[in-house]
């Protein structure tokens, strides 16, 4: 949670002011993935960037940013988050290799924190104590139950992916992995709430759930959303409506008010209640001052 800024009565002419801390999302096998997923909004970027086949963050790459990254934080605690594409399909000697130079920068007393977003699909006992002995967050993308989940969220021969993601859930609690579910609110599992909810908090049971809206114009393959340039064109045909949203989110809270609050951890909720009493925004989209995270490609 970000907490309030003190009020600043004076600067000081002679002390440096302290580095703003930042956050970077480090996408080392570039936009590749080992899915299909019809609403995925980084997939085509492999084409529009010109990404080789195989986008591969290389060593030299990799070490400048964790020297870098670790000397600009000014903070005890240091955050990598290791994005994609599918970041596991880097392999788990890369990862080795992260820990490693971690370690090799880290600065005294400095407290190195590293998370994980990933589809689920490469998940392993491998995987798992890997993830269980280096402490790493994992967030695990689930759509709800299977029928809502492999509607868009496909392999790229067509084939259900739900499965295997439930198997990787398994893993997580068996190691006793932390994990939170991201989870994309389309037209369809969005007319379904209750169905979503209960299955994320009884089935996939998550140390928290982060609901995304998904909204895509039709050209969402060439443009990128800053640079929409009329109103008037359609979105997809899976992109989730206002009233549609409002439905969703309403529908969650009052179950999650009336039995789960203080339990379940629903990030939206979350962030409505931090901000009624005072805390700030935890989110950046809700934010008065957006902008302190910043993307790596491979290259």
């Amino acid at each position: 949670m970000m907490a309030a800024m003190p009020e600043v009565s004076r600067i000081s002419t002679t002390s440096p002011k302290p580095r703003e801390p930042f956050h970077v999302m480090v996408k080392a096998s570039g936009a590749q993935c080992n899915l299909d997923c019809t609403y995925c909004f980084y997939l085509h970027k492999q084409d529009t960037l010109a990404q080789p086949d195989l986008p591969r963050m290389s060593e030299e790459v990799l070490e400048a940013h964790i020297r870098q990254y670790i000397q600009a934080q000014d903070s005890a605690q240091v955050v990598f988050s290791w994005q994609g594409g599918e970041p596991t399909l880097m392999g788990l000697d890369f990862f080795r290799r992260v820990v490693a130079l971690q370690h090799k920068y880290a600065m005294p007393g400095q407290q190195i924190e590293n998370d994980l977003q990933t589809n689920g699909v490469l998940i392993d006992d491998a995987w798992a104590a890997f993830l269980k002995e280096h402490r790493f967050l994992v967030g695990l993308s689930i759509d709800g139950p299977p029928d809502l989940h492999d509607l868009y969220r496909r392999t790229k021969g067509g084939t259900p992916t739900s499965g295997r993601v439930v198997r990787a859930a398994e893993l997580f609690h068996q190691f006793d992995i932390p994990f939170n579910v991201l989870c994309v609110v389309n037209r369809t599992n969005a007319r379904k709430p209750n169905d979503v909810y209960r299955y994320l908090r009884d089935q996939i049971r998550p140390r928290m759930m982060q609901f995304i809206p998904c909204i895509e114009r039709t050209d969402f393959h060439r443009t990128a959303p800053g640079f929409w340039k009329s109103s008037e064109e359609a979105v997809t045909d899976w992109s989730i409506r206002a009233e549609d949203w409002g439905y969703f989110l309403r529908r969650i809270w009052e179950e999650w008010f009336r039995r789960d609050y203080g339990k379940v951890y629903v990030d939206q909720f979350e962030n409505v209640i931090s901000q009624l009493f005072g805390f700030g925004a935890q989110k950046c989209v809700t934010s008065e001052r957006c902008g302190r995270a910043l993307a790596l490609e491979y290259n």
